[in-house]
């Protein structure tokens, strides 16, 4: 049954796709066109805030040796390749809905792939110590439904990591942000890579501008019955939400 109070993390944009329903065809392509330049692109993007603050991010969520981890949407593996500094490569399983993305992240590292949408997760219930999710929230297409399924695939006692960056509170930093995420990186990325590679920059940029703000997130995380929501955040707008499934 749909969810009666479906939450999505930004509206509809109609430059990239008319309805809702045409989302996840429109990202699938996306992704799945700029994979083998995804890297590349993705380090003039993320601001200096690469491996280092991905790995520091994914032992402050609890992420320890022998734990078992879904990284969802894993894409090329960028999240996943720090992951396995902490854990085995045996225990962590990359989940994308782009075969060009999960094409790339097999050639990288040697973890167990699965295609599938983030909201549809084909996993038992209670099978997973740890979640994770790299700066993908904003094209899950129901916040509600997909906090839901993370929830029931933890183990008790499990933790959740979703990492994204927002808006920024200060009127000077997010003039920048807008000129250099929204201007500066789309063009870079036409260039040193490819004509989708800018479609799709700026269409990260729409989304984090357009994106709920981080107190509606932490309320859906609640909602969906999550114990210990709280959120750290980096340099103002590098957010990491974190979580724990309980043990009753």
């Amino acid at each position: 049954m749909p969810d009666q109070n479906p939450c999505p993390p930004h509206p509809v944009l109609p430059a990239y796709y008319e309805n809702g329903s045409e989302r996840a065809v429109f990202i699938r392509s996306i992704f799945d066109r700029t994979a083998s330049y995804y890297d590349r692109i993705n380090s003039i993007f993320s601001l200096g805030s690469g491996k280092w603050y991905r790995r520091w991010m994914l032992r402050t969520a609890g992420l320890r040796q022998g734990h078992t981890l879904l990284d969802v949407a894993t894409g090329t593996g960028l999240v996943a390749q720090e992951a396995a500094t902490l854990t085995a490569p045996a225990n962590i399983v990359g989940l994308d809905m782009s075969p060009g993305m999960l094409a790339e992240c097999r050639r990288k590292l040697p973890i167990q792939v699965v295609q599938a949408d983030a909201q549809a997760l084909p996993f038992a219930e209670n099978s997973m110590d740890m979640l994770s999710m790299g700066y993908a929230l904003r094209h899950v297409r129901d916040l509600n439904a997909t906090f839901r399924g993370y929830l029931q695939v933890l183990k008790p006692g499990g933790n959740l990591l979703i990492l994204e960056i927002g808006r920024a509170r200060s009127p000077t930093v997010q003039a920048f942000l807008r000129f250099y995420l929204g201007k500066v990186v789309p063009f870079l990325s036409g260039v040193t890579a490819s004509r989708e590679s800018r479609t799709l920059m700026a269409y990260y940029w729409d989304t984090i501008e357009h994106c709920i703000p981080p107190e509606q997130i932490l309320q859906n995380l609640k909602q969906a019955g999550f114990a210990n929501v709280r959120k750290h955040t980096s340099f103002g707008v590098f957010h990491a939400y974190m979580a724990t499934k309980g043990r009753d």
